[in-house]
């Protein structure tokens, strides 16, 4: 018998089924299930499915100061089933953080800051004693199911004198192990956003895409996407929204649209203070504001599941597929007169909101 048996599913795009789960994975999608599960769970006509929301840019290590959240308040009450701490800790704290992690309802993973503290101050790229390849290596190695990659932030509060130094060695860092995935956090210059994207290469993740800088990717005066950012997007450079308190801006994300050009994956850089006062409040608001500038659910929904599961490596995550981790966010789509504001303080409405009703992780359903 089958732990839970989810029927009368239906995907955002109107795909009906129904999902056999047991041992915390899914072993069945079928028009039909036949047979009993121990629970049952039955949708209402007004529930949609999708696999578990994943947002791969949060800070979520409760000790810090600077940035810090609790696992559970940005994840599984928010609907969200995995959350990709961003760069949060380092090679000498993130071991306590994969222990408090580890007590979560929510899947916890990290990346790892290439300073050896991570955010305990604004400016941890500004001294580079603190950024060590030795320390790096071994921290990768003691956590390998925690760690799915590196944090780089570059941008001027942070590197201080630096310069682009910091960027050089989380490549270098990188190139030690293959596949591992890079964050690079973009600000107020300097770096030039313009070098900081000739150092990265393909798969390299870009988050803040769409922030409304001056040192952005949008040209202000000729009201286009500069061409250098368009030669990185081309390269296969993935652009991550990490809204945050100053990072994302509705001119520049529907300007990109007009253009052709999206992003790839949608997060929140969610931490306590822009949860509790905004402008962030959860994911969920953040993919109502790509639905405002003009993206479909359908490609907001992927954004925030199969692409970040993609991008990060995150192999029994993000598809309602046989074998797959069974996490699962179930909501609804309302009409709505919701006011969102960007980072820069412009507001917008929309006529459609997306509610989290409930959250299965690993086959454990919890209420919203």
């Amino acid at each position: 018998m089958l732990d839970l048996v989810v029927r009368n599913a239906k995907t955002i795009d109107g795909q009906k089924f129904a999902l056999g789960i047991s041992d915390g994975k899914i072993v069945e999608v079928a028009d039909e299930i036949i047979g009993e599960g121990h629970r049952e769970l039955v949708l209402d006509e007004e529930h949609y499915l999708s696999p578990g929301w994943i947002d791969d840019h949060v800070h979520c290590y409760e000790k810090m100061t600077l940035y810090y959240d609790y696992p559970d308040e940005v994840g599984v009450k928010r609907g969200v089933t995995t959350v990709i701490d961003a760069g949060t800790t380092g090679a000498e704290n993130i071991g306590d953080f994969c222990e408090l992690a580890g007590k979560s309802k929510t899947n916890v993973y990290a990346l790892l800051n290439i300073s050896k503290w991570g955010i305990v101050e604004q400016d941890e790229l500004a001294d580079l004693t603190k950024v060590q390849q030795d320390a790096v290596r071994t921290a990768i190695e003691e956590y390998p199911d925690f760690i799915v990659g590196l944090k780089a932030r570059m941008s001027k509060t942070v590197i201080g004198s630096s310069g682009i130094e910091p960027l050089k060695l989380a490549k270098k860092f990188q190139s030690e192990y293959g596949e591992l995935p890079l964050m690079v956090h973009v600000g107020s210059a300097p770096p030039e956003l313009s070098d900081i994207m000739a150092l990265m290469d393909k798969g390299d993740v870009l988050t803040h895409c769409f922030n409304g800088k001056e040192n952005g990717i949008l040209d202000r005066e000729r009201h286009q996407i500069k061409a250098f950012a368009w030669e990185a997007y081309k390269k296969g450079i993935i652009f991550d929204i990490g809204h945050g308190t100053d990072s994302f801006n509705f001119d520049v994300a529907k300007q990109a649209l007009s253009e052709g050009m999206k992003s790839s994956s949608i997060s929140s850089d969610i931490y306590v203070r822009n949860r509790k006062n905004g402008p962030v409040y959860d994911l969920a608001t953040t993919m109502e504001k790509l639905f405002v500038v003009g993206y479909s659910w359908e490609e907001i929904i992927k954004q925030v599941t199969e692409s970040p599961a993609k991008n990060f490596y995150l192999k029994n995550k993000g598809k309602l597929a046989a074998g797959y981790d069974a996490d699962i966010t179930i909501f609804t789509i309302k009409k709505s007169d919701k006011v969102l504001t960007d980072s820069n303080g412009h507001t917008r409405t929309a006529e459609e909101e997306i509610v989290p009703v409930k959250t299965i992780i690993g086959g454990q359903i919890y209420d919203n």
